[in-house]
């Protein structure tokens, strides 16, 4: 009789497939370099979805055309935190006074791209592929991953957040694995039912453990199969077997640092919204104890909601940017007790602004030109590149213009702090901003 795993031997020996063998285990060495546990700079990315108001975010507070411009949004001197005698910070980002004054947060003004879509969805994939015209495969931080020292055996990249993969960390030969904040975490080896996404799994009542369905246990016997082969000659075999056993032992991995009874006074996660702050603050204090616990994973990539302010966006643009504040802030302070926060860098962006103009709605509409957020001890703390004007004939459309690329932005933190060829993965050369001390 031929049983399954005489079968899964046979086709494997006789796949065409074995023609790939030998370049994978390449991609998997050139992300598995010798790397130094607990040493190796670590990038975390928050993504802020819908196209966050920059211009109540950092706030030209002395600018008579701004408050012109939105009689109704408006944030007056008195109100905003203030930075220097042009501008302030909105005033929900209280908690960010501390970091700035320490010199860890960067105010990049004027980011965009050149010909700027106002569409969500296109002007998304712009940031995440780091293309403008939109012609290459996978994300910027996909790529990068082939790139990056990783001990071995280390995942080299981790989303956190009951999304779908990002289009930014796909496209590496190694796999990014996501984590879902409200769910425990186990291998999820079938496409959920529908009406069924971002809700807990259902539980067996037997034990109380996540239900697993049949297509579920069907192709978790398939991999447990295939990783508990004799180590095979041929490379496939051996990069099927390598990638299963690293998978559980990321995931048993992430048992350990999410127990509730942690040894040592280590910070405890809760699963869900657990720190009364918000779902990113949640998501970052997980990622805060994987760097403690020497997880080894170098680039993180979370993301916040909501930003996408058509009506009465006052309060609850205020209420967001201080639920990113705060959530940031804490990160680092979790860090800085931990020993680690001066090998992590923490980057903010969304794909557009919003328009000058208010609206009817005491809202704003899609726009383009922004600002974005980089925080961490080594980054060059203060003000980068001038405001945009808010001059008539200096708007795009009645959008704020940019006049720095994105681009460059991420030039800095793949070359001069992940270490990589920042040319090859953007697949052009952009000149580095000075955002890290000594740059």
């Amino acid at each position: 009789m031929l049983t399954r795993r005489r079968f899964l031997e046979r086709t494997l020996q006789s796949s065409s497939l074995v023609a790939l063998g030998p370049m994978v285990p390449g991609f998997l060495a050139s992300a598995a370099q010798a790397a130094e546990p607990g040493k190796d700079n670590i990038l975390v990315v928050v993504e802020m979805t819908g196209g966050n108001d920059g211009l109540n975010t950092v706030i030209p507070y002395a600018d008579d055309l701004y408050h012109a411009a939105r009689p109704t949004l408006r944030l007056t001197k008195d109100r905003v935190i203030r930075v220097d005698d042009q501008i302030g910070l909105n005033p929900g980002m209280r908690s960010f006074e501390k970091l700035l004054s320490d010199g860890r947060l960067a105010i990049v003004q004027g980011v965009g791209y050149p010909n700027p879509d106002r569409s969500h969805f296109e002007s998304m994939d712009i940031w995440q592929t780091a293309d403008p015209k939109r012609k290459t495969g996978g994300g910027w931080l996909g790529r990068s991953l082939d790139s990056v020292r990783v001990a071995s055996g280390q995942i080299p990249g981790v989303h956190v957040g009951a999304q779908q993969l990002p289009l930014a960390m796909r496209g590496s030969a190694t796999g990014v694995p996501t984590i879902h904040p409200s769910r425990p975490y186990d291998l999820d080896l079938a496409p959920q039912r529908p009406g069924n996404y971002g809700g807990a799994m259902p539980l067996n009542r037997r034990n109380g453990q996540p239900a697993i369905d049949k297509d579920q246990a069907a192709r978790r016997a398939l991999i447990e199969d295939l990783a508990e082969l004799a180590p095979p000659r041929d490379d496939l075999r051996q990069f099927v077997r390598r990638t299963s056993l690293q998978t559980y032992a990321a995931i048993e991995d992430l048992r350990k640092i999410t127990n509730p009874n942690r040894p040592n006074g280590q910070p405890n996660f809760r699963i869900g919204n657990g720190n009364n702050n918000g779902e990113l603050a949640s998501n970052l204090t997980l990622v805060g104890n994987m760097i403690a616990a020497g997880f080894g994973t170098r680039i993180f990539y979370l993301s916040i909601a909501g930003f996408d302010t058509h009506a009465n966006q006052l309060p609850e643009h205020q209420q967001l940017l201080q639920q990113l504040a705060d959530a940031i802030t804490g990160f680092f302070s979790q860090l800085d007790r931990a020993g680690h926060s001066k090998r992590v860098m923490l980057m903010t962006f969304s794909e557009f602004g919003r328009r000058v103009q208010e609206n009817g709605s005491q809202g704003t509409d899609h726009g383009a030109g922004s600002c974005l957020f980089v925080a961490g001890p080594g980054v060059k703390g203060g003000v980068i590149g001038a405001h945009p004007s808010l001059a008539t004939d200096q708007l795009d459309s009645g959008d704020l213009k940019h006049h720095t690329d994105f681009r460059r932005v991420y030039a800095s933190l793949l070359g001069d702090w992940l270490g990589c060829n920042s040319a090859t993965i953007l697949g052009e050369t952009f000149e580095p901003l000075p955002l890290l001390k000594g740059s």
